[in-house]
């Protein structure tokens, strides 16, 4: 079992549907733990115009040391031509958590 600590992502999709998807394919490859998809407005500026719209961000969970495979994954499945995913380690997590990710 590794302790390589944890760390989170967070995208948006257009729709549930697709986030769902994507999740559900980064779970079968043991690249997250977990997603929790929630319904968001998002207010941005897109080829010079302000726009808004209603999305589905994604907050994946996942070990650090599957950080960088599981952004770079998510980036080449995503539907969005230019897709905002932030990925970071987490500074303090808990035990138990770090015991359960260490499964996959």
């Amino acid at each position: 079992m590794t302790d390589a600590g944890a760390a989170l992502i967070w995208c948006p999709f257009a729709d549930e549907d697709s986030a769902s998807a994507i999740a559900g394919q980064l779970l079968d490859e043991r690249l997250i733990a977990c997603a929790n998809l929630l319904p968001v407005r998002s207010l941005y500026i897109w080829n010079g115009e302000r726009g808004e719209g209603r999305e589905c961000a994604a907050l994946f969970k996942t070990r650090a040391d599957l950080l960088d495979r599981a952004v770079a994954r998510l980036e080449s499945l995503h539907p969005y031509d230019t897709p905002a995913i932030s990925g970071w380690s987490c500074d303090a997590t808990g035990t138990s958590m770090r015991e359960w990710l260490a499964t996959i």
